[in-house]
């Protein structure tokens, strides 16, 4: 489950983790896309009301979808808005309940095992007013998927005996939630709200809530969700998405067979439509300075809006947030970007409860500072309001609604397309906000420009109407306040009487303000083009010479005007020390920069980019239509080639960089994982040295020293797909060497690391945590195999999509130890593994005795693989071949696979055909023995925990991040041998060859 509560943070682009890659099935799934929606309205029984007499929901959709995953998604027009006010978070512990059996199939983790033995997934979300669930499958399992899951909502059991273990899963997702600044800010805002407003209410719920207080007050929960459920759950308030191959006239027939029992109560739908004006309380309108668990300066200005969903044809929040949020010349982060006070700002509404609902709309704008920014936040600020003040004197402008309207138009008519269970999802939430003529559009497209009720929402975002908020580590010892559920350090003052008086009355616009040019970036040429070469399955190496090569294949599957570009411009000196990676980072981050305002009009025209510091070199990503797409690659390499960093702008991203690793750092999985890949990966820098490089100080002198030696000698590898002729392509690499004019490479860049051989014993590696009184700690116990061939892979992604659901049940249901649990298939610079995680809380378990259960856990699964059935093998071997053997859904898809090949430098582009033919072969012995050689006496085992710091301290939050805290392990793992550093115990260990799975 997750609560859809959350609005986007910020972050500077720091280095990826190279390719270690990560394979968990759970979110592999495909299909392809519905033809336009036009179609499906001429068909007769595709949009169809059923009435009461059925007992059953409001709207469905059907979508004929020719390939083999199907998915359906139900959304409840009911959610955490109508929690009693006694049991805070019982819409989202519901949610949790009714996936635990059901009369007709009453195995508690049924079916959850059914879809995971199918290829299939599942989820839910709880919002403010709605919940939704959903799930996908292979196509033939679809119908008794779909009788499994409409159980839930017809005859869940609900077990009595099931609830105190699955509060444990609420508090664990809850105690999760509790370090991230998003979340955070929400609750804090919520609790601005009125009383006896729903928004006040804790929406989460955790054991406190749900188990605690209720038994202080004899308050029988059982009871209390069942009623829920029957009040709530009821027929008439659910609109439902299915989406399949089968004809419509067997998607309706399947569906009034399975669903007409949901039950219906006939009452009134919950309204809150009349609890309008929620913030319009003394406590709105003030500066909160707030305490982030991150390194990270913010402003957020916010004003509380009457709800705006009914304009939803207009989108005037829409509009507003596109001229606010705009990064060309004229516009608010283009001002504060020349001052060195902003790093990034988002502005809008995020369209989840918390930002819409019946009750108001929000309208927020985000502020990422520099320390300088912060500094100056009330000028901040009042830059914000003069942009404002601006808009409101020139009215709506129809020339930039119909720009975003064409916009809109062109990525809604040539979309790519979504993964089932996404889609589903996205139309039954739809049923319930539109019309049935917009449910498949209404939340995409611009219909009408109406400048009068732009202008209603424009006059309403007014300083006197603002409410600021502050976020700094700096504010640390100044917030005497906490916010109950999160903990959150905060303070509340009154705007500054200056500032007051001065946005009080007719203050002055800012002459370099301005709204923005018209673009050229948008697409005109729509024209697929001709094959000017043979067509391939795979892309074919089209131009090689010493300074680089070109991967191509035309897209004639997908026809699309679309095309993607992708080049790995592969450096030797990144990876000779930490100071290099840090500079590298700086370097990218500042060439970022560089480009924001230029390219900026490219990416609202819908042609995105991204430059990313790899491990061992720079990868540049567009993507878009193909028209104006070469505009937007030649841009790029033009300031690559004439890179420049300006000093302020150096210390500013400089200053910044510290903040990204630490705020890296602080979280148990990335420091889990950083820790796992410097003990196995030879010559890894780990995110620590380059946190510490940082701190030891950098000039712009050696960031240009570093630039010019990158740029020096490369090596550039490209990819071209999509709507381009070979010749087009061609172009590509031609342009960056002849622009960037580098030598080749005096000595080979090998595109991975070398792995240790671990020893054939159990080693632990613990460390302490590096955030300050956070609960969460992370266990995980590693498995190396060593360096295999592609069968051997297969093999292994086989076992742990076995093992994926007894894990689940296993760790998290029954022993309740945390949320996430999961087994993952390791392939670590070409070397194979599998491990088992568990992210718990140091509150409740202590990371020994997770292990331990771990242990019990592959104990108990050895002895289910050892009575496997030969029917049992071969459905799941069925249900990987399927999912490998899935259609991409999109082009996105494909290159995404075909790059992997690239980057990686393996280049084995059938590697999916070469699976599923490896696969046909496997027997169910060769699994079992897969398994139980790993659990042998020569296993090479490796566990890493990251324990939570102690609380009590009185030092800062903000913990020593620059060098690792060893523990030693206590008296259950007495027998392990542990490792306290890290350099001397890899330093004796043998090195496996560079290892690349081609065969």
């Amino acid at each position: 489950s997750r609560l859809k509560h959350s609005f986007s943070s910020t972050s500077i682009q720091s280095t990826t983790d190279g390719y270690n890659l990560t394979i968990q099935y759970i979110t592999q799934v495909h299909h392809t896309f519905l033809f336009s929606f036009l179609q499906i309205f001429h068909l007769d029984l595709s949009l169809l009301p059923f009435h009461c007499d059925l007992g059953y929901v409001g709207y469905m959709i059907f979508q004929l979808i020719l390939q083999i995953i199907s998915a359906a998604a139900l959304c409840i027009g009911v959610g955490s808005f109508s929690d009693p006010n006694d049991l805070p978070g019982l819409a989202h512990f519901l949610e949790h309940m009714v996936f635990m059996g059901s009369e007709k199939y009453p195995s508690e983790n049924g079916f959850d095992a059914f879809l995971k033995k199918h290829g299939g997934s599942d989820n839910a979300s709880t919002d403010c007013e709605r919940t939704i669930f959903q799930f996908d499958v292979q196509r033939k399992r679809f119908k008794e998927a779909l009788d499994r899951w409409a159980q839930f909502f017809i005859c869940p059991l609900m077990i009595e005996d099931a609830i105190d273990r699955e509060v444990e899963a609420v508090d664990s997702e809850y105690q999760l939630a509790k370090p991230s600044d998003s979340h955070r800010k929400e609750m804090l805002f919520g609790s601005l709200a009125k009383p006896n407003h729903p928004m006040s209410k804790f929406c989460w719920g955790n054991a406190q809530t749900l188990k605690t207080e209720p038994k202080e007050k004899n308050i029988n929960v059982y009871k209390r969700l069942r009623e829920f459920w029957k009040r709530y759950y009821s027929a008439h308030y659910m609109t439902l998405a299915v989406q399949s191959k089968e004809s419509l006239d067997t998607l309706e027939e399947w569906v009034r067979e399975i669903f007409s029992q949901v039950p219906n109560n006939g009452k009134p739908k919950p309204d809150f439509s009349d609890q309008l004006s929620p913030f319009e309380t003394p406590a709105f309108n003030k500066l909160y300075r707030m305490v982030p668990v991150r390194k990270v300066h913010a402003l957020t200005i916010t004003w509380a809006l009457p709800p705006q969903e009914k304009h939803y044809r207009v989108k005037p929040l829409h509009y507003i947030a596109w001229l606010i949020g705009h990064e060309g010349t004229g516009s608010i982060l283009s001002m504060l970007r020349r001052k060195c006070w902003a790093l990034a700002l988002f502005g809008g509404n995020s369209e989840t409860g918390f930002d819409q609902n019946t009750t108001y709309s929000i309208f927020s704008i985000s502020i990422t500072l520099t320390d300088e920014g912060f500094q100056n936040f009330y000028e901040v600020a009042h830059l914000v309001f003069q942009y404002l003040k601006m808009l409101q004197t020139l009215g709506p402008q129809q020339r930039i609604y119909e720009e975003i309207q064409k916009i809109e138009a062109n990525e809604f008519h040539y979309q790519e397309q979504t993964d089932p269970i996404e889609y589903v999802e996205d139309i039954c939430e739809n049923m319930q906000l539109f019309p049935k003529e917009d449910f498949l559009t209404g939340d995409q497209l611009m219909f009408e420009f109406k400048p009068e009720v732009i202008s209603v929402a424009l006059k309403l975002l007014t300083p006197e109407k603002a409410n600021l908020l502050l976020l700094s580590p700096e504010h640390e010892g100044q917030c005497p306040l906490r916010e109950k559920w999160f903990g959150t350090q905060y303070s509340v003052e009154d705007i500054q009487q200056h500032w007051r008086e001065l946005w009080a009355g007719d203050f002055d616009l800012n002459p370099s303000l301005h709204l923005p040019a018209e673009n050229k970036f948008i697409a005109t040429d729509f024209t697929l083009k001709t094959s000017d070469c043979p067509d391939t399955e795979y892309p074919v190496r089209i131009m090689n010479n010493d300074r680089g090569c070109l991967w191509y294949k035309k897209d004639n599957k997908f026809k699309i005007p679309k095309a993607y570009v992708r080049f790995h411009l592969i450096s030797p000196v990144i990876q000779k020390s930490p100071k290099n990676l840090v500079l590298f980072d700086l370097f990218v981050n500042i060439l970022v920069h560089n480009l924001a305002e230029p390219a900026y009009e490219a990416d609202v025209a819908q042609l995105e980019y991204k430059l990313v510091a790899g491990e061992h070199g720079l990868v540049i990503k567009v993507k878009g239509f193909n028209h104006k797409l070469p505009l937007l690659f030649n841009l790029i390499v033009d300031y690559l080639a004439d890179f420049s960093a300006a000093p302020d702008v150096f210390s500013m991203f400089a200053e910044q960089l510290k903040k990204t690793y630490f705020n890296i750092l602080i979280k148990p999985e990335k420091l889990g994982k950083d820790v796992r890949l410097l003990i196995l990966e030879h010559s890894r820098w780990s995110t620590i040295q380059k946190y510490q490089a940082v701190l030891d100080g950098l000039s712009v002198d050696e960031l240009m020293e570093f630039v010019s030696s990158f740029k020096s000698e490369l090596y550039a590898e490209g990819l071209v797909q999509g709507n381009f002729t070979s010749t087009e392509s061609m172009g590509f690499l031609q342009y960056v060497t002849d622009k960037l004019q580098f030598k080749k490479l005096s000595v080979e860049v090998p595109v991975l690391f070398r792995v240790v051989e671990l020893p054939q014993k159990h080693h632990l590696c613990k460390v302490k945590s590096l955030n300050k009184g956070d609960a969460n700690s992370e266990v995980t116990v590693y498995y190396q195999s060593g360096p295999k061939n592609l069968r051997e892979h297969t093999l292994m992604e086989l076992l742990v999509m076995h093992m994926e659901e007894p894990c689940f049940d296993f760790l998290r249901t029954k022993e309740t130890l945390g949320y996430h649990v999961y087994p993952t298939c390791r392939n670590t610079s070409g070397v194979l593994g599998f491990s088992v995680t568990v992210e718990t809380q140091a509150t409740k378990f202590n990371t020994e005795l997770v292990e331990t259960k771990i242990e019990e856990f592959l104990v108990s699964f050895g002895e289910k693989m050892n009575s496997l059935s030969d029917e049992a093998f071969k459905t799941q071997v069925t249900a990987l071949v399927k999912l490998k053997g899935c259609e991409d859904t999109h082009l996105g898809e494909e290159v995404d696979r075909n790059w992997t090949e690239v980057v990686t430098q393996q280049f084995v582009f059938d590697r999916l055909s070469r699976e599923i033919d490896a696969l046909k072969l496997m027997t169910k012995a060769e699994l079992v023995n897969w398994f139980m050689g790993h659990r042998g006496e020569g296993n090479r085992k490796l566990s890493v925990h990251v324990q939570e710091e102690e609380e009590g301290s009185k030092m800062s939050l903000y913990g020593e991040v620059s060098k690792l805290t060893f523990l030693p392990a206590s008296t259950l793992l007495a027998s392990v041998t542990t490792i306290t550093d890290i350099q001397a115990f890899t330093s004796t260990l043998n090195l496996y060859p560079y290892h690349k799975i081609l065969k």
